[in-house]
């Protein structure tokens, strides 16, 4: 017996064969985004940002206290003071906080220190994961599976902003506790990651490493 309230599970129903399409036309969608790091300043409608967000914070997370919060940025000022503090941080990591193997991997994306798409793209969307707030946001109550919860979260944004032919790159600078004083975010907050949108450079490129995905037959196991 429920002691709980619940509401009516909605989900029209479809058949196989339009489950089948409508998968594999989502995969063959999702298979196009590719991480732009060449951006135009272009500007994108505030209102795709709000949809991107507003999917985002439908996801999956633990208890429903929906553990994330998206700092938006577009002022120049604060896009420039990010940009600064994320290259510091870069040089350190370029000049040997890095071990040789790291560098090694990341040869061949082309990744260096300088991070123009900071500045130049029109939107950053900085992600905090709240490991305290509950769904009241009260600063105090424990969250749980927040890392996972937060994560589900970024992947339904990024998709819903490449659905919206918006060009994106996660950026991951470490550390980057700058980024909760820069957005003005409280202590319990942790900064996880930097979602750069706009459009993408005339002539823009990608590493042709980039292009190489592991088959279905070596990520998944059927039981």
């Amino acid at each position: 017996m429920q002691s709980h309230e619940t509401v009516p599970y909605s989900l029209p129903p479809v058949s196989d064969d339009e489950a089948i399409a409508r998968a594999r036309a989502l995969r063959d969608r999702l298979k196009e985004r590719r991480s732009c790091r060449y951006f135009s300043d272009a500007p994108v409608p505030r209102e795709v940002i709000e949809a991107a967000i507003e999917a985002a914070g439908s996801a999956p997370n633990g208890a429903n206290h929906q553990p994330w919060h998206f700092a938006v940025v577009s002022s120049p000022a604060t896009k420039r003071a990010i940009r600064e503090a994320a290259e510091a941080e870069e040089r350190a990591f370029y000049a040997g906080k890095a071990s040789d193997e790291w560098l090694d991997a990341l040869a061949p994306l082309g990744t260096d220190d300088d991070k123009p798409f900071l500045e130049t793209a029109p939107w950053l969307i900085v992600v905090f994961a709240q490991r305290k707030g509950g769904i009241d946001e009260d600063g105090k109550t424990q969250n749980y599976y927040v890392n996972e919860s937060v994560g589900i979260a970024c992947g339904m944004l990024i998709a819903t902003l490449h659905e919206a032919g918006c060009a994106t790159l996660t950026h991951t600078p470490s550390p980057m506790g700058f980024l909760r004083e820069i957005c003005g975010r409280p202590e319990h907050e942790k900064p996880l990651m930097i979602v750069v949108v706009g459009r993408p450079a005339e002539g823009a490129t990608v590493p042709a490493h980039a292009l190489k995905k592991k088959p279905l037959s070596q990520i998944a196991s059927w039981l």
